[in-house]
């Protein structure tokens, strides 16, 4: 414990630190299902050889799990959650390292097709 020397007196005053916020901050976070379906797709990138890493970025207002094809390098993709959109264009998206929105919407899954197109055999 940190003391105070009073040079007035000479006494010795315990020094109490500094108090907390009462408040807490709410984050906003990806759920556990939504982390494992990003998870997903970037562990079949990461398996193909297109990325090699990423970094999660949790604010009051938004969560992005960032892309990466080298880790010195901008991301190449930004999934983006706002909660603050859900009930207008959706709280997902995907950014393009020029900063385009690729795609927006309610859904997740529908949403991360943009950065792992299925291929369908057309007849």
């Amino acid at each position: 414990m940190s003391e105070r020397f009073d040079t007035k007196k000479g006494d010795v005053h315990p020094f109490s630190p500094p108090r907390s916020p009462s408040r807490t901050v709410p984050v906003v976070s990806f759920d556990r299902k939504e982390l494992a379906l990003i998870l997903n797709v970037y562990g079949r990138k990461v398996s193909a050889g297109e990325w090699r890493d990423y970094a999660l970025d949790f604010g009051r207002e938004r969560a992005m799990f960032s892309i990466y094809q080298r880790a010195s390098e901008r991301p190449i993709f930004v999934v983006e959650k706002n909660p603050k959109l859900a009930r207008r264009q959706g709280q997902f998206m995907v950014v393009g390292s020029d900063g385009r929105v690729l795609k927006r919407g309610h859904d997740l899954a529908n949403v991360l097709r943009i950065l792992d197109p299925q291929f369908y055999v057309v007849r």
